[in-house]
């Protein structure tokens, strides 16, 4: 997940790839991240857009095709969900220097 965000992934996938059943890699990974593998994905995604919102200059659809969503729209949404603010918003701030940036922890 960490080398490919942008990838559609799937728990089937993961699993198959950890040669694990679903059941048993879900509830291992739960064990260690303390969330499900897709809610982990979705946090590092944002993490990511949080990064790059930051320090590079990406645009928003750009960004939000590096990181796997199927639209600018899913993005924001997805972003604004997570962080509180849409992306464009937390980049200003963000490069402003404000205080309370919001962050996904």
């Amino acid at each position: 997940m960490h080398a490919e965000p942008a990838r559609s992934w799937s728990l089937p996938e993961l699993s198959r790839l950890a040669a694990m059943s679903r059941t048993s890699f879900a509830e291992r990974f739960r064990a260690v991240a303390a969330m499900p593998p897709l809610t982990y994905l979705g946090r590092w995604r944002m993490m990511l857009a949080q990064r790059a919102l930051r320090d590079g200059d990406s645009g928003v659809r750009a960004l939000a095709i590096e990181l796997g969503y199927g639209s600018e729209s899913a993005f924001s949404t997805a972003f604004k969900r997570e962080v509180g603010v849409s992306p464009l918003r937390y980049r200003r701030q963000a490069r402003a220097g404000a205080s309370g940036t919001p962050q996904v922890h």
